[in-house]
């Protein structure tokens, strides 16, 4: 019978938010891999747990997850952690995951601590509808992309940053987005935890006068239905009448729900566009 693969979230700060599900377990499986074996086994002695451990990180993910999927082919239970928090979240662990189930592998999740549930939980923001994403690329040109669909982005926007590049982060947010409402959780459960809701505008200043410190989840108010609905008349306001008929009739629509279309995106009633068209001419 092969074995199982066993993602085990692990804390992201405080000790006691181990679970003894996840303790149980690792000590069990017959390996435990690892993002980084040296800060692990901190965690690994803190707990008696003396399981045998084998790296598995973003440089070594693919061959690495090979050999485990093989492992677990022969029998061998696995466990994966990361080195805080919920294995494949902003982890290479989704590729492991990925390659158990195309090898027909049993993968359970042993659920936990994650620092982005933390941090929305925190924020002050609406949590019904939210999307994550992680830490921001680093080549500018595939940045600049994703920062332009978050700018029209209507859910709660979560984003991991280190503290040398939170200032630049806050500023392209800024040039982006615009003003908005934004919470900065930093030292989720440590000691030191700090929540601070403010702006996008205020975090910039702030922080150009504190040095930042610690990691942190930024917690993004998304764009309101209200606001892009008033962007959008805003942007039909700027076409002529008949530029906007044509949008909709080059497009497949007969004249006559053009008509309709144009009247509600303007917020006008449909004789308006009528008379516009056929009684004084387009303009």
């Amino acid at each position: 019978m092969p074995g199982m693969l066993y993602l085990c979230a692990t804390p992201i700060g405080n000790l006691g938010d181990m679970t003894p599900r996840v303790v149980e377990t690792l000590e069990s499986v017959d390996l435990i891999a690892a993002e980084d074996t040296r800060n692990s086994i901190k965690l690994l002695n803190h707990f008696g747990i003396r399981t045998s451990m084998t790296s598995y990180h973003e440089y070594n993910k693919v061959e690495k997850a090979d050999y485990l999927v093989g492992q677990m082919q022969q029998g061998k239970n696995v466990a994966l952690i990361s080195d805080a928090g919920t294995p494949a979240i902003s982890d290479p662990g989704e590729v492991l995951v990925q390659k158990c189930q195309e090898a027909g592998i049993i993968v359970t999740s042993l659920p936990g601590p994650a620092a982005c549930i933390t941090a929305l939980t925190l924020s002050g923001l609406s949590s019904r509808r939210f999307c994550f994403e992680g830490f921001l690329p680093s080549d500018k040109k595939e940045k600049a992309q994703i920062l332009a669909e978050l700018r029209e982005e209507s859910r709660t926007i979560l984003i991991y940053e280190a503290p040398h590049h939170l200032l630049r982060t806050l500023g392209e947010l800024y040039e982006t987005m615009g003003e908005r409402r934004i919470t900065l959780c930093r030292e989720l459960t440590k000691k030191f935890e700090t929540v601070l809701p403010t702006t996008i505008g205020e975090a910039l200043s702030r922080y150009e006068r504190e040095k930042p410190r610690g990691e942190y989840v930024l917690v993004v108010e998304g764009k309101s239905l209200r606001q892009k609905e008033e962007e959008r008349q805003v942007s039909w306001q700027s076409m002529t009448i008949g530029a906007h008929m044509a949008f909709y009739t080059e497009g497949g629509m007969d004249e006559k729900a053009a008509m309709k279309q144009v009247a509600k995106d303007r917020g006008v009633a449909k004789r308006e566009i009528y008379a516009a068209i056929h009684g004084t001419g387009i303009h």
